[in-house]
């Protein structure tokens, strides 16, 4: 239990005002001690106003924090003391106070890559130090506790006696999913009792659980045929040309978005298309109202809050950004206390929240982003809600725990970061599973019933509607064409690959990763190289290793970051401009599809309509080069663009615009199944244009298409290399082997030894800091370049399908505006070198200073000139062929 250290009383700061410290004293036999400002302003700040005094060094002032006391502990004594460090000069990597930071909702640490003077608080940020020493990337010496330890004791905490004590258990999956199956007529429809009238309702429910038990599982696409070939009389009761019922809509676009189908074109309807078109442009008030319609921003005929949920969620699921007054009405039917309710009631009407409908809409909120203030209450709420075994009541007042209740709460915990609530929520459900699979609707039934069970199997699973997917997360099983909805593996594939974690924590080392935003163009350049930052992304968004760097960069390019030049991306992609370079332009925009941002609105353009404006028409004539051919890209010269571009086209639902560009790159298809690098053609045959070509028409799909993907891995394969390389631009090419991984991945039962062998040559080529040569027989020395593809690619993720869910983590601190920031360098570590140049390279100390000076005669060496990166040229870069 942490205690408060004697200043502003911490009931004063709540989840969403003022900011709370924690400053761990036990290395000195102490507590940890909490220090609450009401009115915070910087890191530094909180700390003095939060009750600590501190010292800083006599070689750097003030700023880099050597000691902290707290009056509460030792008559406020500073440690550590001066017979432990003279606080003269910097302390050592090994012994210090680190930095620590959470932002609201947010219930991971992240270590601080900037001094306390420069960490600009809000309301409901959470701050922590802790003495010891931490490795370069802070992957060790983080707190012992959690923010969410940090917040309790404020007033809009639940009070810590309230933690749940249910211990942990399993939802028997298997046994749920055969009872749901039983209770299935003919194996795809649910029957309301004593008749044979489905209840399309409880069909879709069982299909989620079905897919959330078992993503192989035949009955889901079982089940989806029938409710296709039922559309009509689920969602259109009305008329097939009139407004659907949104709630019925929204519940069969998601069911065909994790089976991986189409929902604008889902039983005959755009059940997308028709969603957008009906939400309501006022309520009753107005005088004009529509039927179906309570409020502005309501889809007609939701009636109920969890249907205005499921219908923003079936939006932003198809990429399709939902009218801004939709997600804004979910935040109106939330109460003073953070709970949501079950009916879309007008603003200011009575409200009465309960878990179930507040972890929808919490999750729903979550992914659409920008309401982080009522996401935060929500949790709040959930957390208050939570009884001491770990369940949840169906409504205000209830003395038992609801299945469904604690269902929905455990899947938004989750989602939210709190996992030991989540999982004692789950533990309580396992033990409420019934014999033979199914749960009763609260604690203690003896009868298992169809509403409450499916919630509870995606609880007990670890997903909800927001992730669900049939989707593989096996990178050695084939991918399928479904649409990106899910979380990728977070972790290597199997087998005797190469290490990811090693190969990541290089990719994001400060000495590359320049304020861990982008890549530079070579040593010394403040120049982004952009192209190569989308590369790092992509490898980082495979991998999940670490979402809070893949946020940094996402954010930079997202918000208009500039480099040291003051480009931004769309600089590079020339969208908006007479120059617009289609591939530059797709590859941006699949980025912001792989991590869930809105194409059509990514770092101030609509990259999506730029795309669809940048397909030529027509070959253009000399001098100008612009157009390859027709249904070529504008200034896309290479192969590689063209594929980037129609796959940001496909997951954006242009499946029309995208037509001459799909067949374009079919004619460019070689009979062997090969593809040049060059557009228009050079007649060579090219292993990484091949493989970008065969994940774009995997995504493509149909019979021509699939045809021509067989043809190509044929290809692929026949020419692999001894040691299990495969040849590029610069020989036995680290690039073309992780990208003859991701290729052959698409069929990875036929072509498993060859992707094993891949992977093992990929393993052999990385280096001690965790990146990779060129190539097998090139110079030696990491190049940054080549480990973006081979990190990626080892994960045998298509492009096509790469999608990593950033909804959980927290935007990272912004960087001084000067750009330039302390960074702590170990003599003889080469981590941040490229090229094979033995560049010297390492970590910033995130300790405390603003601005750290040299340290002499201790193992550390300051460097304020920026981060250093060498990053080798790759023809392919310069034609284009690489965006």
């Amino acid at each position: 239990m942490v205690s408060p250290a004697a200043a502003d009383p911490l009931g004063d700061c709540t989840a969403t005002k003022g900011a709370v410290v924690a400053v761990d004293f036990g290395p000195f036999g102490g507590p940890v001690e909490r220090g609450c400002d009401t009115t915070p302003t910087t890191g530094y700040d909180l700390l003095h106003e939060g009750g600590f005094n501190t010292t800083g060094t006599e070689h750097d002032g003030p700023a880099f924090i050597c000691r902290i006391g707290a009056g509460s502990f030792n008559s406020g004594t500073q440690y550590p003391t001066p017979d432990k460090d003279d606080c003269v000069l910097t302390p050592p990597a090994t012994a210090y106070w680190s930095y620590w930071t959470a932002s609201p909702g947010q219930d991971d640490w992240t270590y601080s890559q900037y001094g306390a003077m420069d960490r600009k608080l809000g309301d409901g940020d959470v701050d922590a130090w802790v003495y010891g020493g931490t490795d370069i990337g802070g992957s060790t010496g983080q707190p012992t506790f959690t923010p969410d330890d940090v917040r309790a004791g404020g007033t809009d905490t639940p009070d810590p006696g309230n933690t749940p004590t249910g211990a942990p258990g399993d939802v028997d999956l298997a046994a749920a999913g055969a009872w749901l199956k039983g209770s299935l007529v003919d194996g795809e429809r649910i029957v309301d009792d004593g008749a044979d009238t489905p209840n399309h309702l409880l069909t879709t429910e069982t299909a989620y659980a079905l897919a959330a038990a078992d993503r192989k599982d035949a009955t889901v696409s079982k089940i989806a045929a029938f409710l296709a070939a039922h559309t009509d009389d689920y969602a259109y009761l009305a008329g097939k040309d009139e407004a659907p019922d949104a709630t019925a809509a929204a519940r069969l676009a998601l069911l065909a978005e994790i089976t991986g189908q189409d929902p604008t074109g889902f039983g005959g309807h755009d059940l997308i298309g028709d969603l957008k078109k009906n939400v309501c442009a006022a309520g009753p008030e107005s005088g004009e109202a529509t039927p179906g319609c309570t409020a502005k921003g309501d889809f007609r005929n939701a009636t109920y809050a969890d249907g205005q949920a499921l219908s923003v969620l079936a939006l932003l699921r198809a990429g399709v950004t939902p009218p801004a007054d939709t997600v804004e009405r979910l935040t109106q039917v939330q109460c003073k206390d953070g709970g949501v309710t079950s009916i879309l009631i007008r603003p200011g009407e009575y409200c009465d929240g309960d878990p179930a409908t507040t972890g929808l809409v919490a999750l729903v909120l979550q992914k659409a982003g920008g309401h982080d203030d009522e996401v935060a209450e929500a949790r709040v709420y959930l957390k208050k809600a939570q009884r001491e075994d770990g369940s949840f009541p169906g409504y205000t007042g209830a003395t038992t725990g609801s299945v469904a209740a604690t269902a929905y709460a455990a899947q938004a915990l989750r989602a939210l970061g709190d996992t030991g609530r989540a999982d004692s929520a789950v533990g309580w459900l396992s033990r409420q599973q019934l014999v033979g699979g199914g749960f009763g609707f609260e604690e203690g039934a003896t009868d298992p019933a169809l509403y409450p069970t499916p919630p509870a199997v995606l609880a007990g699973a670890g997903t909800s509607l927001v992730t669900l997917t049939t989707k593989s997360s096996d990178p050695t099983e084939p991918p399928t064409s479904e649409p990106p909805t899910s979380q990728q593996p977070t972790g290597p594939a199997p087998g005797d690959g190469p290490d990811l974690k090693k190969g990541v924590a290089y990719l994001t080392s400060a000495a590359n990763l320049r304020q861990g935003q982008y890549y530079t163009t070579g040593t010394g350049s403040s120049r982004a190289d952009f192209g190569l930052t989308i590369d790092g992304a992509y490898a980082l968004a495979a991998t999940g290793l670490n979402n809070a760097k893949l946020r940094g960069i996402v954010d930079f390019l997202d918000k208009g970051g500039k480099d040291g030049e003051g480009r931004t991306v769309q600089d590079w992609t020339g969208s908006g401009t007479p120059y617009a370079a289609g591939g530059s332009i797709g590859k941006t925009a699949l980025l912001a599809e792989a991590v869930g941002r809105d194409p059509r609105d990514f770092g101030g353009q609509d990259l999506i309509d730029a795309l669809d404006r940048a397909v030529c028409t027509k070959p253009s004539t000399a001098p100008d080069r612009s157009c390859a051919a027709k249904g070529a890209y504008t200034y896309a010269p290479s192969v590689f663009s063209q594929s980037l571009a129609v796959m940001a086209q496909l997951r954006a639902g242009e499946k029309t615009a995208a037509e001459e560009p799909i067949a374009y790159l079919e004619s460019l298809q070689h009979d062997n199944g090969a593809w040049p690098s060059l557009i228009p053609s050079t007649n060579d045959f090219d292993v990484d244009s091949t493989v970008m070509a065969a994940m774009t028409l995997d995504l493509v799909g149909g019979d021509t298409a699939d045809k021509a993907v067989d043809k190509a891995l044929d290809w692929i394969a026949s020419k692999q290399l001894a040691g299990g390389g495969f040849p590029g631009a610069a020989g036995d090419s680290v690039n073309s082997a992780a990208l003859a991984v991701q290729g052959l991945s698409l069929d990875a039962e036929s072509y498993r030894a060859e992707i094993t062998e891949a992977r093992k040559f990929l393993a052999g080529q990385q280096n001690a800091d965790g990146g990779f040569n060129v190539a097998k027989d090139g110079q030696r020395g990491s190049d940054l370049r080549a480990s973006t593809q081979a990190v990626g690619g080892a994960t045998g993720i298509s492009f096509g399908v790469l999608v990593r869910d950033l909804s959980g983590t927290s935007a990272q601190p912004t960087p001084s505006p000067s750009g330039s920031l302390p960074e702590i360098i170990t003599p003889g570590d080469t981590a941040g070198s490229a090229g094979g140049t033995g560049g010297t390279g390492g970590g910033v100390l995130a300790s405390t200073g603003a601005q750290v000076s040299a340290l002499a005669g201790i193992a550390l060496i300051l460097v304020l000139a920026g981060w250093r990166t060498v990053v080798a040229a790759r023809r392919r870069a310069d034609m284009g062929g690489r965006p």
